[in-house]
């Protein structure tokens, strides 16, 4: 099932982000989150994706940059437990977020994928996102530099 996320959820969104931070590159970031910073997160435009009571996936988005001339524009993360893969539960996600945000008035959002998750810019595809940019080299973790590959959807 997929729902709007609420504070209880924050220690099993944490503890997906938080894998995610410590063993892959899907996220440039090396600070792992806390459970109260993911509960400020829930109360802005952020999904789960729950089975049995077990959060299996989140989704969120945010302003792509400061000020008001991207007030309609949009990024978003979206990430799975390892045990929700290949369910659909990332579609579903993510086509509720896309809902979510187009019923918010925004026009377009965009996804950042790391290069070394091929996976995630395929995933992205068949959800109607084009790669607009490759940006190389811009993130570093685990000692090496990674490219960023910029896909945008029109809402």
């Amino acid at each position: 099932m997929i729902r709007p996320a609420t504070p209880q959820d924050a220690p099993q969104i944490a503890a997906i982000w938080n894998h995610a931070i410590r063993e892959t590159t899907i996220t440039f970031n090396p600070v792992e989150k806390s459970a109260a910073e993911v509960a400020e997160l829930t109360a802005r435009a952020c999904l789960v994706w729950e089975e049995a009571g077990r959060v299996l996936g989140f989704a969120r988005y945010f302003q792509f940059r400061g000020g008001e001339g991207y007030r309609y524009t949009v990024e978003h993360t979206i990430m799975l437990h390892a045990d929700g893969h290949g369910q659909g539960g990332g579609r579903q996600l993510m086509t509720a977020l896309c809902a979510d945000a187009k019923a918010a008035g925004m026009h377009t959002m965009f996804a950042g994928c790391s290069a070394e998750n091929p996976g995630a810019v395929a995933f992205h595809a068949r959800m109607g996102f084009q790669e607009v940019a490759r940006l190389p080299e811009v993130g570093f973790k685990f000692g090496r530099w990674i490219d960023l590959v910029l896909m945008q959807k029109t809402l």
